[in-house]
């Protein structure tokens, strides 16, 4: 092995996109998943090593990681995923990134910050388009306005989800929409926020949405004030009011496993 980098769930959509990036710039990364034949099938391709491992399996997940430097992770859901990841790392001292933009997923490794400094290693979520563009952004924003106490973003473009992503959102059917008040995340009821935005072609109305900004862009900036938007869509239109008027159906078991069901049934990416 060339490169001390693993790539986990290197076998789904993101992961052989991030994979086939690695090896572009000249990387070798390990791959790893708990599917041996998908596993197999990619390494052979690339030339790569590989290495199976679930996460639930910790003894075996740490032994993959034993002589790792850096884990990227794109196994999501990351509600589910990223815990046991981490916990991996923390035991083998391997710095951790993931591509998750789930702000309780944000949060939740902000909180073992102090665990990873004793460890001496970097955890880094959100490492993906969510939320490194419009983290710059932000950044360069409060740069600008230093005593800027309220920020917000609008987001534009993006019409489709992968399967990983649809899992997510079903995951958030039922809850309000998350925004940062005086430094705290706090719940507003879907579809009740909506700001126009400039998208380069004219105003365009955006409803306020779950972002991981609304977490990451707080420890970035330092603004206590986050709001994130996105193009008012007929489809993100209709998934508000789902959520808002629906959301306590849609919350319960049943519809949770119909749901992600239904994500598995999308066509690939």
């Amino acid at each position: 092995m060339s490169d001390a980098l693993l790539i986990y769930g290197a076998t789904g959509f993101t992961g052989r996109l991030i994979t086939t990036a690695a090896v572009a710039l000249g990387l070798r990364p390990v791959l790893c998943g708990r599917d041996a034949a998908k596993l197999t099938r990619s390494a052979a391709a690339l030339g790569l090593e590989y290495r199976v491992a679930a996460l639930s399996d910790g003894e075996r997940l740490r032994a993959a990681l034993r002589d790792i430097d850096v884990v990227l992770h794109a196994a999501g859901p990351f509600s589910e995923t990223a815990p046991p990841m981490v916990d991996a790392c923390l035991r083998t001292g391997t710095h951790y990134l993931d591509i998750s933009g789930e702000v309780p997923v944000i949060e939740g490794l902000v909180s073992r910050h102090q665990e990873a400094r004793r460890r001496r290693i970097m955890v880094m979520p959100a490492v993906g388009f969510d939320v490194v563009p419009s983290d710059c952004l932000a950044a360069h924003v409060a740069h600008r306005l230093p005593s800027a106490s309220r920020l917000a973003i609008g987001l534009s473009g993006l019409e489709f989800a992968t399967r990983g992503s649809a899992k997510t959102l079903a995951e958030h059917a039922g809850y309000g929409v998350r925004v940062r008040r005086e430094g705290a995340i706090t719940f507003v009821p879907a579809g009740s926020l909506s700001r126009a935005f400039d998208y380069g072609r004219g105003r365009r109305q955006s409803l306020n949405i779950s972002w991981g900004d609304v977490s990451s862009a707080f420890y970035t900036t330092g603004i206590p004030n986050i709001e994130v938007y996105f193009e008012a869509t007929p489809m993100l239109q209709g998934m508000l009011m789902a959520s808002r008027y629906l959301g306590w159906m849609l919350g319960t078991s049943p519809w949770q496993m119909w749901l992600k069901a239904c994500a598995d049934l999308l066509p690939e990416g």
